[in-house]
């Protein structure tokens, strides 16, 4: 039976805005033995599914500075503190960065975007009915483009490449497992 190991002391090695990352000693309950393991601590995320009534998902096409590539995704962002839900958050983000609302925002699936090395969780909220009605309100480092693709494309999109955010091909997989129910 696998058992979780004991933490035996923490340190903070660096804090870099968005993340910090920590060295946590930890005893093996099968060994005894100690070992050093790097933990990267981020806030949780959130992805969003954003359904419009004729069945059209709302997507943006961004620049990504890790992969130096232009991505088409689904709209997502960072849980602040004060949202309070994944759900508030998704709402939030889909407004700020497309302009569009919807109704009944509920989560379809959790997932831990690196476990190995990473604290935090991902959310996939599912929000109905979306419409567009208001501005973006772009963060100062954000520069979207807006694109609505039929959830009949969605498959080929990820098989073809044109999506290979693995957040995003995630949340579509809890999408797509939601809609064969």
């Amino acid at each position: 039976m696998i058992e979780p190991w004991k933490k035996v002391r923490s340190k903070l090695l660096g804090d870099f805005r968005i993340f910090t990352i920590r060295s946590d000693i930890k005893k093996s309950p099968r060994t005894g033995e100690e070992h050093d393991f790097f933990v990267i601590d981020c806030v949780n995320w959130v992805n969003i599914i954003a359904l419009t009534p004729d069945n059209q998902i709302v997507m943006v096409e961004q620049y990504r500075h890790g992969s130096d590539t232009i991505e088409l995704e689904i709209p997502g962002g960072m849980m602040d503190k004060e949202d309070g839900s994944p759900e508030i958050t998704g709402a939030r983000e889909l407004r700020e960065e497309t302009g569009y609302e919807g109704e009944k925002p509920r989560v379809i699936g959790t997932v831990f975007p690196n476990p190995a090395i990473m604290s935090n969780t991902c959310y996939t909220v599912l929000i109905e009915n979306c419409v567009c009605k208001h501005a973006c309100e772009f963060d100062q480092s954000e520069d979207l483009i807006t694109k609505l693709v039929p959830v009949a494309e969605l498959p080929n999109l990820v098989a073809s490449g044109k999506i290979k955010h693995s957040l995003v091909a995630v949340a579509l997989y809890h999408f797509e497992l939601l809609r064969r129910k």
